[in-house]
Formats: C-alpha cells, sequence, structure tokens
C-alpha cells in the first residue's frame, strides 16, 4: 500500500547528457570541474562522461529537490564520509554559487557535529573554511 501512496509521486530518472553538462556548467566554478573531471579520461576513460550523464544529468533532474536542498544533503555525505578534502571544498564553493551564505554552509556542519562526531566537523570545518579563504 505504501508504494502505491509514494509510486504516484515520483517519477523515472531519465538521463540527459546535454542537461547534465548545462547543469554542470551551472553548478561548479572552473577549479572545481578541473580537480574533479577535467583530465579524467587520461587515467579513466568514461568515466568523466558516465559521471556527469549518471549524477548532472539523472540525479539532479529529478523533481522534488531543489538544487540548494540537494547540495545541503551533498555537502552533509561529503563531510560524513571524510577523506574527501577537495570534493567537499568543490562543493562549498557549489553551495555558494547556488545562493547559499557562508554563515548556512557553516551551519550545515555544525548541525551534522552531534551525528558524525567532532573529529569529521572539525574536518569539515577546515574544508569549509579553506573553501571561503579561496
Amino acid at each position: 500500500m505504501e508504494d502505491a501512496v509514494l509510486g504516484a509521486d515520483l517519477q523515472e530518472s531519465t538521463l540527459d547528457r546535454a542537461a547534465g553538462r548545462e547543469l554542470l556548467g551551472r553548478m561548479m566554478d572552473e577549479e572545481t570541474y578541473r580537480s574533479s573531471v577535467a583530465g579524467l579520461d587520461q587515467h579513466a576513460p568514461g568515466f568523466a562522461d558516465w559521471m556527469v550523464v549518471s549524477l548532472f544529468g539523472g540525479t539532479y533532474q529529478r523533481p522534488g529537490l531543489a538544487l540548494r536542498d540537494r547540495q545541503i544533503a551533498t555537502l552533509a555525505a561529503l563531510a560524513t564520509l571524510g577523506s574527501v578534502e577537495p570534493q567537499l571544498e568543490g562543493h562549498v564553493r557549489t553551495a555558494l554559487r547556488l545562493g547559499m551564505t557562508p554563515v548556512e554552509v557553516t551551519e550545515v556542519v555544525v548541525h551534522l557535529a552531534p551525528y558524525i562526531g567532532t573529529p569529521r566537523a572539525l574536518a569539515a570545518l577546515r574544508c569549509v573554511r579553506a573553501a571561503l579563504e579561496r
């Protein structure tokens, strides 16, 4: 019964390469693009295209969450993972490009501290500070 209720509101993911590239261009600054997408084909042919199509042309295209909300979820996931500093710094810059304020980004991490632990929260806050200082 629960599936029937949810199914009425959920839509299948689509994969749209052009929409993914357009969204990636709006979200990422040049530094983030260089550190995360550019040059990947030299070491992992096809991986960058898969990432752009599946994430930015697929998951990010789903209705139901605003880009800002998706960015908050991404910041939380990366802070929780730890050891992904380049990605977290890039997503902090993306959050700012999407209209979040430095205070909001910081508060996302502070809010996470009881859930992810002080060491991971401190590491994430160092990434936030580094991204804001650039």
